[in-house]
């Protein structure tokens, strides 16, 4: 059972940060804890659960409509997408190699031609919805997040304009996410998602259990697992992020492992991650804000869009050899 299984949560090691207070005490703890920890949870995020659990469900009838249907809304079959559509299991693989046991729906199109709505009458509206919910806390979370830096308020969303309107002007993406029960004795040879940082500005990820969500805290390289806060939203920075600071907020390393536990392993896994990412034109330089960490290993200016597809097209190079 999950509360037999010790997490950082189950020790009081993962920062809380009640998103109801003041932007002020918000920034002061988000720097705490991504500087410090590299991710926190979130909670009184005004998301509902409710809006969460019904795009699962319509996920979850996605993933039972037969492969040809679903493989007509591939990643990428979209006009100019980048990223929209359809992941099956194994067509992303982080470490290049392993094929990972999961199904996803990269959300950056929001019309209802870009969406399984013939086939899911409702989800356009339903995922509109929720993008707008997501949008305009992503949006107070630039703000914080800008306050925390000490740059003004405006410093990040200026640069975040387009998020989730349209791929061909800002990757940022609304991905629903099912990991099937795994069976067999020999599920330690199987991943559900392997070791990687996120590529955006900051992540924003709701779950529905435990479900094995490890991280690598900064200076450290072992594995330690999370643990489940009901309703709680998990927040951790990016590559892009990491270098807009100079490092201060690095890109969080972590994966999904299978579980040991056979209740927990034996039932599917359901989360949603919001990849905020900024304007593909924009420009990432640190020397922007001011301070410096002397840590960088990325100098100089950046292209968001050039950044974050360099970094995708790792985990994507064996369906293009």
């Amino acid at each position: 059972m999950e509360s037999e299984i010790e997490t950082l949560l189950s020790q009081n090691a993962v920062p809380i940060i009640n998103l109801g207070k003041g932007i002020e005490d918000v920034a002061k703890n988000l720097r705490k804890a991504l500087s410090e920890k590299g991710y926190a949870l979130l909670i009184n995020h005004g998301i509902s659960n409710e809006k969460i659990q019904t795009a699962w469900k319509y996920f979850d009838d996605f993933v039972e409509l037969p492969d040809e249907v679903k493989l007509a809304y591939e990643r990428s079959k979209a006009p100019d997408a980048e990223n929209h559509g359809y992941v099956s299991p194994g067509m992303e693989r982080f470490d290049g190699r392993t094929p990972e046991l999961r199904h996803a729906y990269n959300i950056c199109k929001l019309q209802d031609k870009f969406l399984p709505e013939q086939q899911l009458p409702g989800f356009t509206s339903h995922i509109n919805a929720l993008v707008g919910d997501f949008n305009e806390l992503g949006r107070f979370i630039l703000r914080a997040l800008a306050i925390s830096v000490g740059a003004p308020p405006s410093f990040f969303t200026d640069k975040h304009s387009y998020m989730l309107s349209d791929d061909r002007f800002s990757l940022t993406t609304l991905r629903l996410l099912y990991y099937p029960p795994v069976e067999g004795e020999d599920h330690g040879s199987c991943i559900r998602c392997g070791a990687h940082a996120d590529y955006c500005t900051f992540t924003l990820l709701a779950q529905d259990s435990e479900g094995g969500l490890e991280v690598k805290l900064r200076g450290s390289e072992r594995w330690e697992r999370v643990g489940h806060l009901p309703g709680a939203l998990f927040i951790n920075c990016g590559e892009t992020m990491a270098i807009w600071t100079d490092q201060l907020y690095h890109a969080l390393q972590h994966r999904v492992v299978v579980p040991d536990q056979v209740d927990t392993r034996l039932r599917g896994r359901h989360s949603i991650a919001y990849f905020c990412h900024p304007d593909n034109s924009a420009l990432i330089d640190p020397k922007e804000l001011d301070f410096t960490t002397n840590q960088s290993i990325n100098g100089g200016t950046h292209n968001a869009y050039d950044i974050a597809m360099a970094l995708a097209k790792g985990a994507y190079a064996h369906n293009y050899s």
